[in-house]
């Protein structure tokens, strides 16, 4: 009979055994086989292994079987079944082969994480490797404790659709913020919109706790995330185009030569991008708001900005008309309505509206979002 042969023996005498100290023996004597790197183990003496285990694992002391776990946690070697059985344990027994067993398949992982407890979730999520299904299937748990963890986990794989869900759902969980912010792997784009959210979340509570002026604190706020994004990546503030009719337009502006009477011009010629480059620079409102106030329905936005910009009325009159040119003949009282929201706004309330408008379109997305949560919260 061969030394293997032996060992084996002894288990299933150990196994017919069932007093406490036997059972110890019996764990002990299978961790060290399954451990034994210098004898690999056989198919059918895993098997063997295996079967006696299904059968008594469940009559082994919590301490036992925990004991077992430690000492299988970096084993290559031990049966895959013991290690899956394992895995499933009451958590004192369970998260030494959770966060270190490379034997676990993702399928087994994502089939814990779905059927077993936080604790068990918290360990998956400290493991050394994480995949992203794993990853995903973490998040899904909707568990604060355990995505902040999987986060704080730098050598965890999160896809860029999930990361994409953490920054989204950051504008409600503060917690996310920090932990988003320092992976490696947070793109240039998801890391400005949750730079947003954190400076929406930073002027909620500063506006709560101290006497300070929103337009004051959003100046502040808008050009701290700008300077960020400067420093995250060289790239020129959303909105403002870099092609010709925005070129020109910003060297008009340098030389002093941008005058309303451009405006008229570039309409009267067609010229409509150049138009709208013009008014953009002479505002400092960039697309995709600057059309929407061009061209809204009534002229509301357009006799802001114009008044804002203390242009004459017949100047307005004239760059309404021309803007609204699209082959028709003007009913007079659209003229008329428009005039009279431009004669009713004050210059002083124009420019404060357009304070707001010029505000980065994230950061004004980001403080809706948040004031509208905290609303929702309210009502609840």
């Amino acid at each position: 009979m061969t030394g293997h042969d032996q060992d084996l023996q002894f288990l299933l005498d150990l196994a017919l055994d069932k007093s406490l100290e036997s059972r110890k023996r019996l764990a002990a004597q299978i961790s060290d086989l399954s451990s034994d790197h210098e004898h690999a183990l056989t198919e059918r003496e895993r098997d063997l292994i295996a079967q006696i285990l299904k059968k008594l694992l469940t009559d082994f002391e919590v301490p036992v079987r925990r004991h077992m776990a430690e000492r299988l946690a970096d084993s290559s070697e031990a049966p895959h079944d013991l290690v899956v059985a394992l895995a499933n344990d009451q958590i004192a027994v369970a998260r030494p082969i959770l966060m270190q067993s490379d034997l676990l398949h993702d399928p087994e992982l994502i089939e814990i994480i779905r059927h077993r407890g936080r604790q068990h979730q918290m360990a998956i999520a400290q493991r050394r490797s994480v995949s992203e299904s794993v990853s995903e299937a973490l998040v899904e748990t909707d568990d604060e404790n355990v995505i902040t963890t999987l986060l704080e986990n730098r050598d965890a794989k999160i896809s860029e659709a999930t990361m994409a869900y953490l920054v989204e759902q950051s504008k409600r969980v503060d917690s996310f913020h920090e932990p988003l912010v320092n992976r490696s792997d947070l793109s240039l784009t998801l890391a400005e919109r949750l730079f947003w959210y954190v400076a929406a979340a930073l002027r909620s509570q500063i506006i709560k706790t101290y006497e300070i002026h929103p337009t004051q604190l959003d100046d502040a706020l808008e050009d701290t995330v700008h300077q960020i994004a400067r420093d995250e990546a060289k790239t020129e503030r959303t909105g403002a185009g870099d092609n010709a009719a925005w070129r020109l337009a910003r060297e008009l502006k340098a030389n002093g030569r941008l005058t309303p009477d451009l405006l008229i011009k570039a309409l009267r010629q067609g010229e409509v991008p150049l138009f709208e480059a013009l008014l953009g620079e002479m505002s400092g409102i960039t697309p995709p708001r600057l059309q929407r106030i061009i061209y809204d329905t009534g002229g509301e936005g357009l006799a802001i900005a114009c008044r804002s910009l203390k242009l004459p009325k017949q100047t307005f009159a004239t760059i309404f008309m021309l803007s609204r040119n699209s082959g028709r003949t003007m009913r007079p009282q659209e003229l008329s309505r428009a005039t009279t929201i431009f004669d009713k706004v004050s210059i002083e309330n124009a420019e404060h509206i357009m304070e707001t408008w010029r505000r980065d379109p994230n950061y004004q997305d980001a403080i809706e979002r948040i004031e509208s949560s905290m609303q929702g919260q309210e009502r609840a």
